[in-house]
């Protein structure tokens, strides 16, 4: 008899959960999964992914307008919130089966219920059935931080922002990060009126800075409100249903929604790991080595629960890396140098390596090229919109150690883009590639 039920039985079946699950399985290991929620994680049930469909939507507000320059004769039209909402609620519960069918395929046994660590080696589920497994993996995740100003229970999420039922006129937006930024834009395509606050006086802190400048320009060309240096104080409702919104340094807001965005927590509360032993930092974020494991030895976790890099393909890696150095003999690390990432914003931004302003503190010496221009199709739209790109050079060697963009199809373009940065290729190979003529993703290789 095998001395316990499961090699591996892992706590949380989002992106991380469910790639290191599969993997292990594929690499022999008898696995099991405990999922309260829907199995997909935040990414797919709750994030990234119905996100991005709500962005695409709201992008045909500005192409639709955009066509008639075109020459195409576009007769009035209307949104219908509910009929875009439920058709990507729908395409949720697809990619929901598709994650299920996945690991079922891969003999995961799968719990649809709570589990939490209630002795070495052991899991309790919520219905009181009690399982062991040789290693406990932990993929729970995070969640939505909500400030604890009086009346915070009168606001939503960005996990309720996806079943509202109807487009709030006026939606107060608290934080500055990419979740804020992006459903700004997306409030704002729809035609509500949007009011971003936060704390201090910037966007996207840990973006470059000309990026920031940029996309604080275009969004209040859009009809952005902004109030910097404000936190919420109280929220009061209104006899109408709206909401008075007091914050510190500014008059108090009347609107119909309040979005909190303010960070993410990590999920690692109830789950029984002080009990046992499991060290975790001032954050709530479970502390791990480079092979994902804590501080016992038969306990490891990956993705958001660890706070390293929160971003679902670090995840993935994390969930990989895992399963190839526990059960695949293939020891493993994630290289979390020079990760691209985007804000799906209006327009979007994408970014890879240092800023110039890391550049400089961390080189000394460092070059800077840039290409500020006005896309073609935004010139034929009659719209003033300005791309940015811009390019880190390492003085010394010429090596490309950044790369920001803004404007059209960022993220798309810097995909490539980051593996010639990843790669550690010079200007100089930059500007020896031909221009693929005529596109934006161009001025990459004629940055002056």
């Amino acid at each position: 008899m095998a001395e316990y039920d499961y090699d591996l039985f892992t706590i949380g079946a989002g992106s991380g959960g469910v790639r290191a699950s599969r993997v292990a399985s594929a690499h022999g290991a008898r696995v099991a999964v405990a999922e309260e929620h829907r199995i997909g994680g935040t990414c797919v049930i709750r994030g990234c992914v119905p996100k991005k469909m709500l962005v695409y939507g709201a992008h045909f507000a500005e192409d639709l307008e955009d066509a008639r320059h075109f020459g195409w004769e576009i007769p009035e039209c209307t949104f219908d919130w509910v009929k875009l909402r439920d058709n990507v609620m729908g395409d949720v519960d697809r990619l929901n089966g598709l994650y299920t069918q996945t690991l079922e395929s891969h003999g995961v046994e799968i719990y649809h219920e709570r589990a939490r660590i209630t002795g070495p080696h052991e899991v309790t589920l919520s219905s009181g059935e009690k399982k062991t497994a040789r290693v406990i993996l932990i993929a729970t995740g995070a969640r939505p931080h909500v400030p604890g100003c009086p009346g915070h229970e009168l606001g939503i999420t960005s996990n309720e922002a996806f079943h509202l039922d109807a487009i709030p006129k006026r939606v107060l937006i608290a934080g500055a990060g990419y979740i804020a930024n992006e459903f700004a834009g997306i409030f704002n395509e729809f035609g509500a009126k949007v009011t971003l606050i936060n704390r201090s006086d910037q966007l996207l802190r840990g973006y470059d800075e000309s990026l920031r400048d940029r996309l604080l320009q275009i969004s209040i060309m859009k009809g952005i409100d902004f109030r910097f240096n404000a936190e919420s104080r109280k929220i009061e409702k209104n006899d109408d249903g709206s909401l008075t919104v007091h914050m510190t340094n500014h008059d108090p807001l009347v609107v119909d929604c309040v979005l909190f965005a303010t960070g993410r927590i990590p999920n690692s509360e109830g789950l029984g790991l002080e009990d046992v032993g499991v060290d975790i930092d001032e954050k709530g974020a479970i502390k791990v080595d480079e092979h994902s494991k804590s501080s016992v030895d038969y306990i490891y976790a990956v993705g958001d629960v660890t706070n390293r890099v929160q971003l679902t393909p670090v995840a993935i890696r994390e969930g990989q890396a895992f399963a190839d150095t526990v059960f695949g003999d293939k020891p493993t690390t994630v290289d979390y140098h020079c990760i691209p990432s985007a804000v799906f914003s209006h327009p979007p931004i994408a970014a890879v390596g240092m800023t110039e302003a890391e550049a400089n503190n961390t080189l000394g010496s460092v070059k800077i090229y840039t290409s500020d221009f006005r896309p073609m199709k935004n010139v034929v739209a009659h719209r003033n919109e300005r791309a940015l790109y811009k390019m880190v050079c390492d003085a010394e060697t010429d090596r490309v150690v950044g790369l920001h963009m803004i404007g059209p199809e960022a993220p798309e373009i810097m995909q490539a883009a980051a593996i010639a940065v990843k790669a550690g290729l010079t200007k100089a190979d930059f500007d020896a590639t031909v221009a693929v003529h005529p596109t934006m993703s161009e001025e990459l290789v004629l940055l002056k």
